[in-house]
């Protein structure tokens, strides 16, 4: 029997949204690969997540509790994690692509020497393999990865799996993971985190997205942005033209150089679409575009396009919005 695990990734108590796909399609994998599945978690003062977890059909959860996994360094935590893995030898590994996965999963697999499909927006299971798709040449083109070696390791896109409702417990054989981490591992270490308090979703793990680029003319502009994600619950994001006109920090940017997404739902206002920013859009379920200029670059991804001034258009659909969102 093989071995399905996923890296569970969590903060400040409470598991990533993008964590509850990848456990859900781990689960939908293993069973279809007639394998084992199991969990790792890590951090500081975790057990009460050891429920959650199971709720989605996990046979085994590893747990490394410890002070020194309070907040997520790369060292220590591929050090942990990795020594895990070296143990178990499982056949896949499963990550979300976000920040922390991107980080994370490229030292756990030179730590294991394990291959690597990053960034994958779906997989399936074609015999005895998964079989992983993921976007190339800045979304051009899509290539398919297989597994060729002892250990393949995969980080999904939020968003691209889909929602998965949870399976029910099994319940699993939690193991308490004794925490030993090699003292070149820790010349990292986090004192404090600071985080600027939008009260809307993460821009990677939202599932509707407003955008805006050079069209919008100015900062003060996006407030009308703000207006319509206040009344969706969306992100807000920003072309790289936006931001590097300082009209939006970097952390907004959507796009090759910036944040890649794949919301449910994607508005670009003002934005041409230039290719760095398709890249970072391109696999979102449904695209609206609004811009005055037919021949934009952004209505040819476009699922439904505006040709318009946004500047009459967006104050429209604010009030369209209100009648329909409650």
């Amino acid at each position: 029997m093989g071995k399905v695990f996923v890296i569970v990734e969590q903060k400040n108590g409470a598991l990533r949204k993008a964590t509850y796909e990848v456990l859900g399609a781990g689960r939908q994998f293993a069973d279809q690969l007639g394998a084992e599945y199991a969990a790792v978690i890590a951090g500081q003062n975790i057990g009460g997540l050891v429920d959650e977890v199971a709720s989605y059909g996990v046979d085994k959860i590893f747990v490394a509790d410890d002070e020194k996994l309070a907040n997520y360094t790369t060292g220590a935590y591929s050090d942990v994690i990795g020594k895990i893995l070296l143990k178990e030898q499982p056949d896949y590994v499963l990550l979300s692509h976000t920040a922390v996965g991107k980080d994370l999963a490229p030292r756990l697999a030179q730590k294991v020497e394990a291959g690597l499909a990053s960034d994958c927006t779906a997989a399936v299971v074609e015999g005895d393999k998964l079989v992983f798709t993921r976007p190339i040449y800045a979304g051009k083109a899509f290539a398919t990865v297989e597994k060729n070696g002892d250990i393949m390791m995969a980080t999904f896109r939020p968003n691209a799996l889909g929602s998965f409702e949870p399976a029910g417990s099994k319940g699993p054989e939690v193991v308490q993971v004794p925490v030993e981490i090699d003292p070149e591992a820790l010349r990292v270490i986090i004192r404090e985190i600071i985080e600027k308090a939008t009260g809307r979703a993460e821009l990677t793990e939202a599932e509707i997205i407003i955008s805006g680029g050079r069209g919008m003319k100015g900062p003060e502009n996006f407030a009308m942005l703000e207006e319509i994600a206040d009344l969706l619950g969306a992100a807000v994001g920003a072309s790289r033209a936006a931001v590097d006109s300082g009209w939006r920090e970097h952390s907004d940017q959507v796009g090759q150089t910036g944040k890649t997404v794949s919301p449910i739902l994607y508005i670009a206002v003002g934005i041409s679409g230039a290719i760095q920013h398709l890249a970072g859009m391109g696999s979102s379920k449904v695209i609206v575009a609004i811009n005055k200029d037919p021949e934009a670059n952004i209505f040819k991804v476009a699922d439904f396009g505006i040709v318009g001034d946004l500047f009459q258009v967006v104050p429209v659909l604010k009030e369209e919005l209100k009648k329909v969102v409650s």
